[in-house]
């Protein structure tokens, strides 16, 4: 493998390369930062270690970047304190307010066991390891899962019969190309009200025994107010199909599957600031509305 840093791009950029040259696209690692980038889904592509680490080192000691890669990659939970009503679940959560999540980190889900009729909430971390995973690293490429596909692709056809969720949001994020440079929006559902996007979550347990609870975001076909700007959006459900999503005993997949429509209820969306372009700025100005120059304006609505 051949390996490029350049730090003064605060980026690390690695390339799989073979005896006859490079093969393929790079992968881009925002410095310090782990890139989850749309490549990392292509077959033929690996990380490249620093220095002589393992991998699970590397993993652990970074996240995961790279805003555009996918839909849903980023997202905002800063009204947490409203959940525990919203949702009507049980169990303790850390209340701080989030602005800028990110892929591999620690996010808040909902559930509900076959045991107990009550939803509980859980920290999960983003991007599914399947219970049948060799090892973690394949949650860089399942961060989404897309609805047309979840009950064949392997990774998430068992958790789409009987372990669905909720992951809870106030809003998220998407880019759109200006020239060099990439501008951000926030998305909203109604006044920037607290939503849930459907989610599946399944158990990985590594060979030290410890147990690692995962989650993905699924995906579909994009709403009016999102097909200007990407193919996708996440699936965001109503609070009255959460009961049907979350029963882990109703395995009638056909009708968990007519739930990841395009969310036609009312949503906004407006530019913010490129400080939520990395993921290490968490704080409200990340989401904090900004005026585009008119040339960017015209560029993006035509």
């Amino acid at each position: 493998m051949r390996k490029l840093w350049d730090w003064s791009r605060d980026a690390l950029v690695v390339i799989k390369g073979g005896n006859s040259g490079i093969v393929g696209k790079p992968v881009v690692i925002q410095k310090g930062l782990l890139g989850s980038c749309r490549t990392l889904q292509h077959k033929g592509f690996e990380l490249a270690l620093m220095g002589s680490s393992p991998i699970s080192e590397l993993i652990s000691t970074l996240e995961t970047i790279c805003h555009n890669a996918s839909m849903c990659g980023r997202y905002r939970l800063s009204r947490r304190k409203e959940l525990r009503e919203r949702f009507d679940a049980y169990g303790e959560y850390d209340d701080a307010p989030r602005y800028n999540i990110a892929p591999s980190q620690p996010v808040l889900s909902i559930r509900q066991e076959p045991s107990s009729p009550h939803r509980s909430f859980s920290t999960m971390r983003w991007g599914l390891v399947p219970s049948w995973a060799k090892d973690p690293t394949i949650g860089f490429r399942t961060i989404n899962a897309r609805s047309e596909t979840v009950t064949t692709m392997p990774s998430f056809r068992e958790p789409f019969k009987s372990q669905r969720c909720l992951i809870p949001a106030d809003g998220f994020y998407e880019w759109v190309r200006n020239g060099k440079s990439k501008q951000p929006y926030c998305f909203e559902v109604g006044d920037g009200e607290v939503f849930a996007f459907a989610g599946l979550w399944d158990r990985w347990t590594d060979p030290q025994g410890e147990v690692v609870e995962s989650c993905t975001i699924l995906t579909t076909t994009p709403n009016a107010l999102l097909a200007d700007i990407h193919d996708r959006m996440p699936a965001i459900l109503r609070p009255d199909d959460y009961d049907l999503w979350l029963n882990p005993t109703a395995q009638n997949t056909e009708s968990a599957l007519r739930l990841l429509s395009p969310y036609t209820g009312p949503m906004r969306r407006y530019a913010v600031s490129t400080r939520v372009n990395q993921v290490q700025n968490d704080d409200a100005d990340c989401a904090k509305p900004v005026e585009l120059e008119v040339p960017a304006q015209s560029q993006l609505f035509g």
